[in-house]
């Protein structure tokens, strides 16, 4: 009867899947010290590949940049995760971005968010890499760690991840 009492819930894990493909790096070594200090929060990088930038989770779009290099979702489970695409991107004014989403549209897994002109951003810019940004925990207060190095395939590689209790 008190075991039940006691007994620790075990947590649901989540994940973050890769929302562009390429190399994973972790965010100390983005060349920009806002990221790599994890001045906006925890997360990890991606060098992208090519390809579009898809939904690293089920939610909803919260922040779309006037200058189309950065998202904001908001995950189910209150986590909100920034995608900056490139550094100093901003500068680009929109240049070499077609966004394919709306702002408070709900989102799944895998959905194309933004078309990226690759050749553009890495001829008018000072990196492509590409940081994600946990910018507020999710409502438990678990947070979401880097799993690691290596290659990553948007909307299927788990990048981050909370631990199971």
């Amino acid at each position: 009867m008190f075991k039940k009492l006691f007994k620790k819930e075990a947590k649901e894990k989540r994940e973050i899947v890769a929302p562009i493909a390429g190399e994973i790096i972790p965010l100390e070594e983005v060349p920009d010290p806002v990221f790599s200090q994890k001045m906006m929060g925890e997360g990890i990088a991606i060098q992208p590949s090519g390809g579009q930038i898809v939904a690293p989770v089920d939610g909803k779009i919260i922040l779309i940049a006037e200058t189309k290099h950065a998202l904001g979702i908001a995950a189910k489970d209150g986590t909100e995760i920034l995608i900056h695409v490139g550094l100093e991107t901003v500068s680009l004014k929109g240049e070499g971005f077609t966004v394919l989403t709306k702002m408070d549209e709900v989102i799944t897994v895998g959905q194309p968010l933004l078309e990226v002109d690759w050749d553009y951003i890495a001829s008018h810019t000072k990196s492509s890499v590409t940081p994600i940004i946990m910018t507020k925990a999710n409502e438990d207060g678990d947070g979401y760690k880097p799993v690691g190095k290596g290659k990553a395939i948007a909307g299927e590689t788990v990048i981050l991840t909370t631990s199971e209790s």
